[in-house]
């Protein structure tokens, strides 16, 4: 069940999506609102405050992205979009503005909840707030700088640790290849996405059992990568 009071806000101008959402939602312990255009959603923003918000990119008075980029001025609520667009190009600007996840319409209401419940999750829990994270086999020791995988130390050169370090930052979500390449190697590399494949190849050959089959490093095809969260 959904943790007691969590509020998530539905922006979309189509009734049977928000019937929709409400059928799957409510059961499951949310409290909903809904706004069916950018400027509505800005203004239940403000005054409702909710905990997560559910977006489409096609709206009435304009793109979704624009409300985006306006609530990520004064507020980090949690954006997923839920949107009937499904190229990358949609997905990296979307992720890029801000959002926190992409879910491309039709989609299933199982896989909705899972995506809310990692994106609460990682609300709740502060980047960085303790000094070490542990996913599964994986521990990786902030203060030393120190990565063990079942217990033996594994050697990061430092661009794998930083790359490791900033996807454990926003565990959970999916960091665009640009949001990654400007972290690491700054505003003039977000070109250079070779670099970071090779990279992510790297840490998956120290960090998984199968590279092929990733269990901590996951990858949005054509969008970016994302860290398992724990308990995922």
């Amino acid at each position: 069940m959904a943790e007691l009071n969590s509020k998530i806000l539905i922006v979309d101008d189509e009734p049977q999506i928000r019937r929709f959402l409400r059928a799957g939602l409510s059961t499951q312990g949310y409290d909903l609102i809904e706004a069916v255009n950018g400027a509505e959603a800005l203004a239940k923003t403000a005054t409702d405050h909710p905990d997560l918000m559910i977006l489409d990119l096609g709206l009435p008075d304009g793109d979704g992205t624009d409300v985006i980029l306006k609530i990520r001025e004064w507020t980090k609520v949690p954006i997923i979009v839920l949107s009937v667009r499904a190229s990358e190009q949609d997905k990296i600007k979307a992720l890029d503005s801000g959002a926190d996840d992409f879910l491309t319409k039709p989609f299933s209401v199982g896989e909705l909840l899972a995506r809310i419940r990692t994106a609460l999750r990682h609300v709740a829990a502060p980047e960085h707030a303790e000094p070490e994270f542990v996913l599964d086999r994986l521990r990786v020791d902030f203060m030393k700088r120190r990565v063990t995988l079942d217990g033996a130390e594994v050697h990061l050169s430092r661009k794998e640790y930083d790359i490791l370090r900033a996807l454990i930052a926003h565990a959970g979500r999916v960091l665009t290849h640009q949001q990654l390449l400007r972290e690491i190697w700054g505003a003039h590399s977000t070109d250079q996405t070779q670099y970071l494949r090779v990279y992510i190849g790297q840490l998956r050959h120290k960090l998984e059992r199968d590279p092929a089959q990733p269990e901590f490093l996951l990858t949005e095809p054509g969008v970016g990568y994302r860290l398992k969260l724990p308990g995922e």
